[in-house]
């Protein structure tokens, strides 16, 4: 159920990426930005599209090597609570925030509250593991 949360999770950063480097103009006037030719737009298609699509592919590694689930929770979890950290605090600074953002922020609480079950699912699982071996080597 892990990998189906992260692989979720993953699609919708590629497609984030894809929204970003392909419409970074639209993209950018629903969350505010204004891109100023050159290194605004550089900067947004490099930070929006390039950094996405690495969470995208990080998230969806699992997919490819399922050993790794664990590894993609924690980097989810991470990031996600940091996102929620400092969305939370924009909140509380600033004003006239759009639609969108609000959207972009429900959905990093929902991100992080997913990767904070599964996460903690994960690592009591994996400890359960750890003690049945630990219980069968003592039994030998």
């Amino acid at each position: 159920m892990a990998r189906v949360f992260l692989a979720i999770v993953g699609a919708a950063y590629i497609l984030l990426a894809g929204w970003c480097s392909c419409m970074p103009d639209k993209t950018a006037m629903a969350v505010g930005f204004t891109l100023h030719p050159g290194a605004g737009q550089s900067e947004f298609l490099t930070v929006y599209g390039g950094l996405e699509l690495a969470l995208g592919i990080s998230f969806l590694w699992p997919l490819y090597r399922p050993k790794d689930v664990s590894f993609s929770l924690l980097l989810c979890l991470l990031i996600h609570s940091c996102l929620v950290v400092f969305r939370t605090a924009s909140f509380v600074f600033y004003r006239d925030i759009p639609t969108t953002t609000h959207l972009l922020a429900a959905t990093e609480w929902i991100i992080f509250i997913g990767a904070v079950i599964f996460f903690v699912a994960s690592s009591t699982q994996r400890n359960s593991e750890s003690a049945t071996l630990r219980a069968r080597d003592g039994e030998r």
